[in-house]
Formats: C-alpha cells, structure tokens, sequence
C-alpha cells in the first residue's frame, strides 16, 4: 500500500473508533510501530489527529467539519442516483463516469439486467457482487487523484461502442464555460463519451452551479437531461428550455 493512501485509511478508521492505540494501528495495518508514528505525525501535524497517551484521537472540530460535508454531500448525491436510476432499463448499455456522485446510481440498478461500460474504478468494484450486470472497463491508466481510468487505450475502446445512456459528472458547469473538469486526463475520455451517446445524463448536486473546473468536455447545450437535487436559478432554467435539456430534480 502506497502511503498517502496507508495515511488517509488511517484517519478514517481512526475516525471510526474515536480512539486508537499505536499498537491496535500496527497490527491492523501490519506495519512497523515507526512507519505508523511518522504516518501519524503528518495527521497531527494537519489538525486531524491529537496525540493521547498510548496512542491517538479524532481532533472533534476536524471530524465534526468532515462528517458535516460528508454526509451533505452523501445525502446529495444519494438522491441524485435514485433521481437518475429512474432512466435505466432492462437491456440497455449503459455508460457510467468517474467520479462520487455517479457511484450512488449502483444501489438503484443493481437488480437490472444492464451492459455498463465504465471507467470509474469503485463502481467496478462495487458493481461486481451483482451477476446481472455485465461490466466492461475502459482500461488505460488509473488515474489516482479520480480514481478513475484515462488514456488512450479507454479512448479507442469507447469508439467501438454503441452506448445508449451516459451517465456523467462535473467539477463544475456555467452557461459560459459549459460542462468541466478539474482532470485533464479525464477530459477527452468524456468528450468521446458525448459523442458515442444516445443520450447523455448530467448528475450534479446544486454546489456545482457557477463553477468550473480547468477543462471543458463538452457545451452544456450537448447534455440532455441535468439531474440535480434543487432547482437552478432562473438563468439555467432558460437556458435548459431554449435547448431542449431537460432538468430533474425530486
């Protein structure tokens, strides 16, 4: 296990228990007592943990910040993936983005007989327990910071098929600047989704109006139906109608 991610599930399973002693945190990671005292300064040194005697705990005002936006966001994009599920049906080949968000439509379409092709590795992942789904990766390269599947070989392996519905994510959208990214990597792999798609659904939560990301894949105007859990303002909703988009929200 690499370390930034040794660290980070590390804060989570201290998270979890509230406190930890070194010795419980060497035998769960079965590493040296010195790898896990150097891992745990790095979160000490950021405000996440605090030193106890034998051990470590949760710094409270970090954890109560991180559970807030957490379960905000989670909740967010639960309703999104239900919103979203509501669109997929027997038989279809589907598309499945990288990206949090677009991880909650598995619970909602697991019991479906579905062809998902996808490059988001949790989905993968998860969506494997599930025997009705058929799951094609991109394959390419893993880009860590998205957990996700870039490159060229995902490119040339999505111009080979028909996909009947994307379901897609953004770092951002504006009527200016249209549907963006934060991951160059991840850019034309999207774009090329936009083309190869019947049609293509938008799944972002209200936070993501008015921002955008360094990349755009494609114009808003090239989205079908934008699934989100409130009404945007007056100015997207024109925008919507003047286009033909349709937007979705509880």
């Amino acid at each position: 296990m690499i370390k930034s991610q040794r660290i980070n599930q590390i804060k989570e399973y201290v998270f979890e228990h509230e406190s930890v002693s070194l010795e419980e945190l060497v035998k769960h990671f079965n590493v040296s007592k010195n790898t896990i005292r150097r891992d745990i300064q790095t979160l000490v040194e950021a405000g996440i943990l605090k030193k106890v005697y034998g051990g470590v705990s949760v710094n409270h005002s970090a954890l109560v910040v991180f559970n807030e936006r957490r379960d905000q966001n989670l909740t967010k994009k639960q309703e999104i993936g239900k919103l979203a599920s509501q669109f997929v049906e027997d038989g279809e080949v589907i598309f499945v983005d990288s990206g949090t968000t677009t991880l909650e439509l598995l619970p909602y379409i697991h019991h479906k007989q579905l062809t998902i092709i996808s490059n988001n590795f949790d989905f993968i992942h998860q969506a494997k327990a599930y025997p009705s789904l058929a799951i094609f990766s991109t394959g390419g390269m893993l880009e860590r910071k998205t957990n996700s599947f870039v490159g060229f070989q995902s490119i040339e392996f999505l111009k080979k098929y028909n996909i009947n519905k994307a379901f897609l994510a953004s770092t951002g959208i504006t009527l200016t600047n249209g549907v963006t990214n934060s991951s160059p990597l991840e850019t034309e792999v999207k774009s090329t989704i936009v083309e190869k798609s019947a049609k293509v659904y938008l799944m972002i939560d209200d936070s993501k109006f008015d921002k955008y990301g360094i990349t755009t894949y494609c114009s808003l105007s090239d989205i079908d139906y934008l699934i989100t859990n409130s009404m945007p303002d007056e100015s997207y909703q024109q925008y919507a109608l003047e286009h033909g988009i349709t937007i979705v929200t509880p």
